[in-house]
């Protein structure tokens, strides 16, 4: 099929806007299905994922292509819940073009907001479908209104309404003059505009030229002359003014009630770019950062693609979904992996019908398909032809916001959970996991609490691991704040040979420098080959903690003076004396317990500081600075204890009706307050007692 009619789209929007509704309709309207899949029954095509049939939300972004009207259409269905952000990330670094969807009752919603934030990230052109105008409250001119106010979309509709909820009965085209009248039959009628809406027509076609003509001398000309404009110079303008990210058309309808689709579908093909019109991608020179090297959607050009996505497939082994931008490529062939600088080889190529998977010989430019066999490739990797390899700008990875730790139920699952969440890693960049042998846990971290708990569903019901699920430890450390002497003796007879050593100690506070060892021993009070070991047995006790078993650091220690016996002495006798003297030294010195400080950055929209600003307050938060975002919108900075900041992902969400985003990372250690390490201290020696029992 020619490029020119290939639309590689994603359809995206905030959770249950209708997106899964409007491709389900797409394919049954396009005749890829012949029975109407419902997200609410757990029968859409799309969602094929068990945890989606049974939540009744999409999770995993799914790929289909369909044909209208002599042009092929390649969707990509993404999710609409925040936690699964990555997956509507990584759909727009490949797309063309975008369909957000919006309710017509809501308008724009909180992940709206991230959702065209994203494709604005990587200039994706789109249209609006404004839907559920069939359902009670839907104002499809407040919708568009909420459009222009939260998202500087410069929205233009298209099509207006005729009627709203209960009387959507059709909408009408702004630009052909001409209505669209919906029947029982899934029909569509198409007559002249009714009466009472050819003043609300004018006025919209009249709205349109308006903002058209501010991008097209030809339509200022005719609008300023006063003649009529044209549908095709409004429709070749429209285009033209979409792609180049100056308007967004928008349409209206009712995907569940069949209302809208087929005129949705029209305006895919007229409206959003082909890979001709997204033209060449630029490649980055592998040995030269500040060399490009364009890549144009052809056959002549050499092969390059890039990998958006990793599903691990029980029946063909990995599946790694690529979006092909020059070149041909052949089953068996071998590609370079530019990113891991190791080459693959291509077992099979597959078009993918969300379950369904259509074996093909060769992918061709503009293609999204799925390559079997690659065994190192993962998201954002660049592949492309060995003698001309080059990078592509690689996926935008949002950090994890959430951590939970996982135990294996026996010793036997320990070796498979590992396995298992290597696997999900690999297919899911916004999740991680890593062991802390610290505190001997292995902490799972993601994009909020239903992804982690999506996470802990899959490794029961896919690999086969039942894992006890719970908050991480917090890893604390330990030091001291005033100066203080330890004088002990350390004796012990057994009979045989004793134990003997003797040891005074100096602990000083070394603030922000870490452990520090001086030896001011004077004329051989311990002698030389002993000095080590007491050195080995401080450093021993560094480790295991003495307050919490959490690390002590920044202390200096100065060995003042000491003695020896010629037979009893010896390194371990040193070893043993000096992290009893060191123990007995901290606990004079005022110890303190330190706790890990996170730096926090939350945009929060202006309606919503005063209960973020509170609500971090509460978490003993404080605000170091606040600045424009940008319309309608601050940026906060901070710092907060790790502690407070369980749940808080959710917490966040529910006090700005979830149009608050946040990103945190380590900053330092500080001291905790009196009260709270008396509590830290109480719930340590419950523990120990539990541990005991």
């Amino acid at each position: 099929m020619p490029l020119n009619n290939v639309r590689n789209i994603g359809i995206a929007a905030h959770i249950d806007a209708g997106k899964t509704t409007v491709t389900e309709r797409m394919l049954f309207f396009t005749g890829e299905t012949r029975k109407l899949g419902e997200v609410h029954d757990g029968e859409a095509t799309m969602d094929f994922m068990k945890q989606e049939q049974e939540r009744g939300i999409t999770i995993a972004s799914a790929a289909i292509s369909c044909n209208w009207e002599d042009n092929q259409i390649n969707i990509i269905d993404t999710p609409g819940h925040v936690d699964f952000t990555v997956e509507v990330e990584r759909s727009l670094r490949v797309i063309d073009g975008m369909v957000a969807v919006f309710c017509g009752v809501a308008g724009v919603q909180p992940q709206s907001e991230t959702v065209w934030n994203q494709a604005d990230r990587y200039k994706v052109p789109r249209i609006a479908f404004i839907n559920k105008m069939d359902r009670t409250g839907a104002d499809f001119h407040e919708a568009v209104q909420s459009m222009d106010k939260y998202l500087n979309a410069n929205p233009v509709p298209f099509y207006i309404p005729i009627g709203a909820e209960d009387n959507f009965n059709g909408m009408i085209d702004v630009i052909e003059r001409k209505a669209h009248l919906f029947t029982e039959d899934l029909k569509r009628n198409i007559v002249e505009v009714p009466e009472e809406y050819k003043k609300q027509c004018e006025e919209a076609r009249t709205f349109m030229i308006e903002k058209l003509a501010d991008y097209n001398d030809c339509i200022m000309e005719l609008y300023l002359d006063g003649k009529e404009v044209p549908p095709d110079y409004l429709k070749e303008a429209a285009r033209d003014a979409t792609l180049k990210l100056l308007i967004t058309p928008v349409f209206c309808g009712a995907a569940y009630k069949n209302k809208g689709v087929r005129t949705l579908l029209d305006s895919v093909v007229e409206y959003l770019p082909s890979p001709i019109d997204k033209g060449a991608v630029m490649g980055i020179d592998i040995d030269d950062a500040e060399k490009n090297h364009p890549r144009h959607p052809s056959n002549k050009d050499p092969f390059s693609a890039l990998a958006f996505k990793i599903i691990h497939d029980p029946f063909v082994g990995q599946q790694t979904f690529v979006r092909v931008y020059s070149g041909e490529i052949k089953a068996g062939m071998q590609v370079m992996n530019t990113t891991k600088n190791q080459m693959e080889r291509i077992g099979r190529i597959m078009k993918i019908h969300a379950k369904e998977r259509e074996e093909v010989d060769t992918a061709y430019p503009g293609d999204i398909v799925a390559f079997i066999g690659m065994k190192n490739t993962k998201t954002g990797d660049s592949l492309c032809d060995p003698k001309n390899p080059i990078f592509l700008e690689s996926i935008f990875i949002p950090p994890s916001v959430i951590e939970m730790k996982v135990t294996p139920a026996t010793k036997n699952d320990e070796k498979k959970l590992g396995e298992s969440l290597r696997k999900l890693a690999m297919e899911d960049p916004s999740f991680h996991f890593h062991f802390d042998p610290e505190l001997n846990e292995t902490i799972i971290s993601g994009m909020g609490e239903l992804h982690l708990e999506i996470i802990i569903d899959r490794l029961k019901t896919e690999f086969g691991v039942e894992p006890q699920v719970g908050e991480p430890s917090i890893a604390y450390r330990e030091t001291i704040t005033i100066e203080a002497e330890s004088n002990y003796r350390h004796v012990k007879q057994t009979g045989g040979k004793g134990q003997f050593a003797h040891v005074v100690l100096r602990l000083e506070p070394n603030d922000g420098k870490g452990f520090e060892f001086v030896d001011h021993i004077k004329g051989g009070a311990i002698p030389a080959e002993y000095i080590p070991s007491v050195r080995k047995g401080i450093e021993a006790t560094l480790e295991e903690g003495i307050l919490t078993k959490s690390p002590v650091v920044d202390v200096r220690v100065v060995l003042v003076d000491g003695s020896f016996h010629a037979v009893d002495s010896s390194d371990m006798a040193f070893k043993t004396c000096a992290s009893i003297a060191f123990k007995e030294g901290f606990m004079k010195a005022n110890p303190i317990i330190l706790e890990p400080q996170m730096k926090i950055e939350i945009n929060t929209p202006d309606d919503y500081i005063g209960n973020v600003v509170g609500d971090l307050s509460k978490r003993r938060g404080k605000i170091e600075s606040m600045r424009r975002y940008r319309k309608g919108s601050q940026k906060l900075n901070g710092f907060v204890p790790l502690k407070e900041m369980f749940g808080y992902a959710t917490a966040l969400r529910s006090i700005s009706s979830g149009r608050a985003n946040y990103s945190m990372e380590f900053h330092k250690y500080v001291a905790l307050s009196k009260d709270i390490q008396e509590k830290v201290l109480k719930e340590f020696q419950e523990k120990e007692k539990e541990k005991q029992k």
